[in-house]
């Protein structure tokens, strides 16, 4: 199986918990919680869209929500894909060990997690 992620949600799927914007967005999120934890599952990353978003009901045309929520979206993205080589495909068990030594320290996720509305449900920031 291959998945397409954004940055910030490699985070997120390790704090996910069963919260979600909708049904459909929590439905979609256990599913690609439960595939990226398989062997054999691949990941591309990407600061765009997603295999998480297109459940999500504030995506409209391709952003999220309106351009200054995208932008800060993006931002979030970059800010963990500037850790990782972007450009290649990942074994999913593999890049989320990877995830858990670079990200292990609130300090460490502060631009990615400090201003997200999930975080105090968060498992992930709330182990940190």
């Amino acid at each position: 199986m291959k998945l397409l992620l954004r940055g910030h949600h490699l985070l997120c799927l390790k704090g996910f918990q069963g919260y979600g914007y909708s049904d459909d967005f929590v439905e979609n999120m256990t599913e690609v919680n439960h595939a990226r934890k398989r062997e054999n599952t691949r990941i591309t990353l990407t600061n765009t869209p997603d295999d998480i978003c297109r459940c999500c009901p504030n995506l409209k045309d391709d952003i999220c929500e309106n351009c200054k929520q995208n932008e800060r979206i993006v931002h979030m993205d970059n800010e963990v894909l500037k850790r990782l080589d972007a450009s290649k495909d990942y074994d999913a068990i593999e890049l989320f060990e990877k995830i858990d030594g670079i990200f292990n320290s609130k300090e460490s996720v502060r631009e990615i997690c400090f201003n997200c509305s999930w975080h105090e449900k968060c498992l992930f920031y709330q182990k940190l």
